[in-house]
Protein backbone atom coordinates (compact mmCIF):
# COMPACT_ATOMS: atom_id res chain seq x y z
CA UNK A 1 0.00 0.00 0.00
CA UNK A 2 1.54 3.24 -1.26
CA UNK A 3 1.15 6.41 1.57
CA UNK A 4 -1.03 9.79 0.64
CA UNK A 5 0.69 11.79 -1.72
CA UNK A 6 0.25 15.62 -1.61
CA UNK A 7 1.44 17.76 -4.35
CA UNK A 8 2.88 21.32 -3.63
CA UNK A 9 2.91 23.15 -7.06
CA UNK A 10 3.29 27.00 -7.79
CA UNK A 11 5.83 29.26 -9.39
CA UNK A 12 9.49 29.79 -8.98
CA UNK A 13 10.41 31.92 -5.52
CA UNK A 14 6.56 31.13 -4.43
CA UNK A 15 8.34 29.54 -1.18
CA UNK A 16 7.02 26.19 -2.06
CA UNK A 17 10.51 24.69 -0.55
CA UNK A 18 10.24 26.49 2.93
CA UNK A 19 6.44 25.37 3.16
CA UNK A 20 7.40 21.73 2.43
CA UNK A 21 10.54 22.35 5.32
CA UNK A 22 8.39 23.68 7.59
CA UNK A 23 5.83 20.83 7.02
CA UNK A 24 8.45 18.44 7.72
CA UNK A 25 9.23 19.77 10.64
CA UNK A 26 5.29 20.31 12.01
CA UNK A 27 4.41 16.12 10.38
CA UNK A 28 7.60 14.68 11.82
CA UNK A 29 6.99 16.50 15.14
CA UNK A 30 2.92 14.93 15.61
CA UNK A 31 5.06 11.35 15.04
CA UNK A 32 4.45 11.14 11.41
CA UNK A 33 7.16 9.10 8.63
CA UNK A 34 7.08 12.02 5.97
CA UNK A 35 8.99 11.26 2.73
CA UNK A 36 9.59 13.84 -0.11
CA UNK A 37 9.99 13.94 -3.78
CA UNK A 38 11.38 16.84 -5.45
CA UNK A 39 11.03 17.70 -9.13
CA UNK A 40 13.87 19.12 -11.11
CA UNK A 41 13.03 20.96 -14.22
CA UNK A 42 17.35 20.64 -15.18
CA UNK A 43 19.39 18.11 -15.46
CA UNK A 44 21.22 16.77 -12.15
CA UNK A 45 23.86 14.24 -11.33
CA UNK A 46 22.37 11.83 -8.58
CA UNK A 47 25.24 9.74 -8.26
CA UNK A 48 29.12 10.45 -8.68
CA UNK A 49 31.34 9.44 -11.86
CA UNK A 50 33.61 6.66 -11.35
CA UNK A 51 32.02 5.52 -8.14
CA UNK A 52 30.87 2.09 -7.35
CA UNK A 53 26.84 2.67 -7.56
CA UNK A 54 27.75 5.11 -10.17
CA UNK A 55 29.46 2.11 -12.10
CA UNK A 56 26.52 -0.34 -11.30
CA UNK A 57 24.44 1.93 -12.96
CA UNK A 58 26.26 2.14 -15.74
CA UNK A 59 26.80 -1.62 -16.41
CA UNK A 60 23.22 -1.83 -16.63
CA UNK A 61 21.86 -2.29 -13.31
CA UNK A 62 17.93 -0.86 -12.36
CA UNK A 63 18.46 0.30 -9.17
CA UNK A 64 21.72 1.51 -7.39
CA UNK A 65 21.52 2.02 -3.79
CA UNK A 66 24.71 3.72 -1.26
CA UNK A 67 24.10 2.29 2.13
CA UNK A 68 26.50 4.49 4.97
CA UNK A 69 26.34 4.30 8.58
CA UNK A 70 23.24 6.73 8.81
CA UNK A 71 21.92 7.21 5.45
CA UNK A 72 21.01 5.34 2.05
CA UNK A 73 20.49 6.96 -1.36
CA UNK A 74 18.94 5.40 -4.11
CA UNK A 75 19.61 5.80 -7.99
CA UNK A 76 16.96 4.21 -10.07
CA UNK A 77 15.61 4.23 -13.51
CA UNK A 78 11.78 6.10 -13.86
CA UNK A 79 11.68 6.18 -17.38
CA UNK A 80 7.83 4.36 -17.04
CA UNK A 81 6.93 5.25 -13.55
CA UNK A 82 7.31 9.27 -12.84
CA UNK A 83 4.15 10.21 -11.64
CA UNK A 84 4.15 11.25 -7.54
CA UNK A 85 1.89 8.36 -6.67
CA UNK A 86 3.61 5.80 -8.57
CA UNK A 87 7.08 6.83 -6.78
CA UNK A 88 5.85 6.82 -3.60
CA UNK A 89 3.95 3.48 -4.16
CA UNK A 90 7.68 2.12 -5.74
CA UNK A 91 10.04 3.47 -3.03
CA UNK A 92 8.17 4.91 -0.24
CA UNK A 93 6.29 2.27 1.23
CA UNK A 94 7.28 2.75 4.75
CA UNK A 95 6.98 6.66 5.09
CA UNK A 96 3.26 7.86 6.32
CA UNK A 97 2.81 10.68 4.08
CA UNK A 98 4.38 11.89 1.39
CA UNK A 99 4.99 15.53 0.10
CA UNK A 100 6.10 16.59 -3.22
CA UNK A 101 7.59 19.15 -4.68
CA UNK A 102 6.58 20.40 -8.30
CA UNK A 103 4.70 18.19 -10.56
CA UNK A 104 2.50 20.88 -11.61
CA UNK A 105 1.18 18.63 -14.79
CA UNK A 106 1.37 15.57 -13.10
CA UNK A 107 -2.34 14.16 -11.92
CA UNK A 108 -2.76 14.21 -7.93
CA UNK A 109 -4.04 16.06 -5.51
CA UNK A 110 -2.16 19.41 -5.42
CA UNK A 111 -1.95 21.91 -2.92
CA UNK A 112 -0.77 25.70 -4.82
CA UNK A 113 1.63 28.22 -3.40
CA UNK A 114 0.56 31.61 -4.58
CA UNK A 115 1.62 35.14 -3.46
CA UNK A 116 1.04 38.36 -4.91
CA UNK A 117 4.59 39.32 -5.31
CA UNK A 118 5.40 36.61 -7.75
CA UNK A 119 2.70 38.72 -9.61
CA UNK A 120 1.62 35.56 -11.75
CA UNK A 121 -1.33 33.51 -12.18
CA UNK A 122 -2.01 29.90 -10.33
CA UNK A 123 -0.22 27.19 -12.54
CA UNK A 124 -3.02 24.33 -11.31
CA UNK A 125 -6.66 24.69 -11.80
CA UNK A 126 -9.52 22.77 -9.43
CA UNK A 127 -9.74 20.13 -12.47
CA UNK A 128 -5.98 19.48 -12.36
CA UNK A 129 -6.39 18.07 -8.75
CA UNK A 130 -5.62 21.52 -6.89
CA UNK A 131 -7.96 21.30 -3.38
CA UNK A 132 -6.52 24.83 -1.56
CA UNK A 133 -4.28 26.79 -2.09
CA UNK A 134 -1.10 28.44 0.96
CA UNK A 135 -2.00 32.40 -0.27
CA UNK A 136 -1.92 35.77 0.72
CA UNK A 137 -5.02 36.75 -1.82
CA UNK A 138 -7.97 35.66 -1.14
CA UNK A 139 -9.48 36.80 -4.73
CA UNK A 140 -8.16 33.53 -6.25
CA UNK A 141 -10.26 30.14 -6.31
CA UNK A 142 -12.43 31.45 -3.02
CA UNK A 143 -14.18 27.94 -3.48
CA UNK A 144 -10.71 26.40 -2.08
CA UNK A 145 -9.84 26.52 1.34
CA UNK A 146 -6.93 29.15 1.91
CA UNK A 147 -3.90 29.24 4.40
CA UNK A 148 -1.96 32.03 5.26
CA UNK A 149 1.58 30.94 4.28
CA UNK A 150 2.06 31.12 7.79
CA UNK A 151 -0.57 28.93 9.07
CA UNK A 152 1.50 25.58 8.92
CA UNK A 153 -0.63 24.06 12.08
CA UNK A 154 -3.55 24.63 9.67
CA UNK A 155 -2.25 23.21 6.40
CA UNK A 156 -0.73 20.43 8.23
CA UNK A 157 -3.97 19.34 9.97
CA UNK A 158 -5.80 20.07 6.38
CA UNK A 159 -3.50 17.23 4.91
CA UNK A 160 -4.40 14.45 8.16
CA UNK A 161 -8.24 15.32 7.68
CA UNK A 162 -8.18 13.87 3.80
CA UNK A 163 -5.51 11.05 4.59
CA UNK A 164 -7.49 7.58 4.85
CA UNK A 165 -7.17 6.45 8.52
Amino acid sequence: MSPPVFIFVGHSGSGKTTLVEKLLRELSGRGLRVATIKHAHHKVVLDTPGKDSYRYKQAGAVLSMLVTSNELQLVADAVDRREPEQLAQRFLGEADLVLAEGFSRCSGVKIEVLRRECAKPPRCTIEGGLIAIVTDMDEIYPQLPHFGLEDIAGIAQFMLDRTPK
